[in-house]
């Protein structure tokens, strides 16, 4: 969902003098969809961590952390709890932090981005040459 918003504004900003302002009323809307995919990859990921990897505990696949009082977080004791695959905890904390980190500051980003297409909307984005 933040590939698109991505390419246009990048199209934008190629085309030298970008005034229009229904282009630039188009980046907030492309913005807007940026921030919504962000976000849900963002609550993915929270959902995630929460949960914790599905994996195979003795001889049946479950998600051994789910529902439990205390955090597998903060306690790699339990971790030991997942037999197959080997060291899926890990990865599974590697890869749900990083789609964290990465979606924030992508609704970061595009937030910017509505921010500035906002003013270049309402302001105008053009800027007069004067001479050199």
């Amino acid at each position: 969902m933040v590939l698109l918003p991505a390419l246009y504004i990048h199209l934008t900003g190629k085309q030298g003098c970008c005034g229009n302002r229904c282009g630039m009323l188009l980046s907030i809307l492309f913005a807007a969809v940026g921030v919504a995919g962000a976000l849900y990859s963002f609550i993915v990921a929270i959902l995630g961590l929460q949960n914790g990897p599905l994996c195979r505990v003795l001889l049946i696949w479950s998600t051994p952390f789910k529902d439990r009082d205390s955090s597998y977080l903060s306690d790699s004791t339990w971790w030991g709890t997942c037999t197959e695959p080997k060291d899926i905890v890990q990865f599974h904390i590697g890869l749900f932090s990083t789609l964290l980190a990465t979606s924030a500051l992508q609704v970061i980003l595009c937030a910017i981005q509505m921010i500035n297409g906002l003013f270049g909307c309402l302001c105008g984005a053009c800027v007069e040459k004067g001479p050199l």
